[in-house]
C-alpha cells in the first residue's frame, strides 16, 4: 500500500506492524489521533512528513504480516487477546513503574523537579487505566462477545447492561483520549524518555519502562478504537 501526506494515520497503522513502529519512532499518535491525516499528525509531532513517508516506504520492504489478522479474526479472540496481552501488561507494569519512579524521585528529585510531575502523571494514568480495563472486562467485552455469538447462531443476545454498544464504546474512546493525553505529557516532561547524562540504572530503567508503557498503550488503543469497536458497531447494526 502506498501512502501520502493525506493518508489517515489509523489506515497507515492498520496496514502492518512495521508501519506502526515507524509512527511510534516519530512520536505520532495512531490510536486516539488516528483520524488525522499524516500531514496533520506530523505537524503536531513536529516531524517532517516527507521523512516519515520515506521511512514507511522503506519499511514496506521488510514487512512481516501480523500473526493474527485482527480485522477478520473472531471478536471473542480479539477481546481475549486484549485482556491477556495488554490488560495484563498494564497490571504488571504499574507497580513496577510506580516503585521505580518513587525511588528516583526520592534520590534525584531535588535536582530534577520534573520527577514529581512525572510520578503524579503516571499515577493518574495508572488509576484511569485500571478502572477503564475493569469496565471493559466486566461489561463491554462480554456484551461484544454475546453479540457475536448471537449473530453466529442466529439467536437472541443476552440482555446488555446498556441500551446499545455505541454508548459504552463512546465512553471508552473518551477515556482512551484522556490516557493518551497523560502519556503525551509524560513524554514531554521526560524529554522524549531521555534520561539525563550520567543517570543511574534505575533512572534509565524508569524512562525505558515509561516509553514501553506508551508504546503498549498505543497498540492497545489501536486494537480497540480502529478494529474492535468499529466491528462491534457493525455487528450490532447487523442484528437490526
Amino acid at each position: 500500500m502506498t501512502f501520502s501526506s493525506e493518508s489517515r494515520v489509523n489506515e497507515i497503522a492498520l496496514s502492518n506492524p512495521e508501519a506502526r513502529r515507524v509512527l511510534e519512532d516519530a512520536g505520532i499518535d495512531y490510536c486516539c489521533g488516528g483520524a488525522r491525516s499524516l500531514k496533520e499528525a506530523c505537524r503536531r509531532a513536529n516531524v517532517p512528513a516527507a521523512d516519515v513517508l520515506r521511512r514507511l516506504s522503506a519499511g514496506r520492504e521488510r514487512v512481516a504480516p501480523d500473526r493474527v489478522p485482527w480485522t477478520a479474526a473472531p471478536l471473542a479472540d480479539l477481546t481475549k487477546h486484549i485482556r491477556e496481552r495488554h490488560h495484563q501488561y498494564v497490571r504488571d507494569a504499574i507497580p513496577r513503574l510506580r516503585a521505580l519512579l518513587a525511588k528516583i524521585r526520592e534520590k534525584h528529585g531535588s535536582g530534577h523537579r520534573e520527577l514529581d510531575k512525572i510520578e503524579k502523571l503516571f499515577d493518574h494514568v495508572a488509576r484511569e487505566m485500571l478502572m477503564h480495563m475493569q469496565k471493559e472486562e466486566q461489561a463491554l467485552f462480554p456484551c461484544i462477545d454475546s453479540l457475536e455469538r448471537a449473530v453466529n447462531s442466529g439467536g437472541a443476545t443476552e440482555p446488555p447492561p446498556f441500551r446499545n454498544v455505541k454508548n459504552p464504546i463512546y465512553s471508552m474512546m473518551k477515556e482512551h483520549d484522556s490516557a493518551g493525553e497523560l502519556v503525551r505529557e509524560i513524554r514531554f516532561f521526560t524529554n522524549n524518555y531521555k534520561a539525563p547524562a550520567g543517570a543511574c540504572t534505575s533512572y534509565q530503567a524508569a524512562y525505558q519502562g515509561l516509553e514501553e508503557f506508551e508504546k503498549d498503550l498505543h497498540l492497545h488503543v489501536h486494537l480497540e478504537n480502529n478494529i474492535l469497536f468499529p466491528r462491534a458497531v457493525e455487528l450490532e447494526a447487523a442484528m437490526d
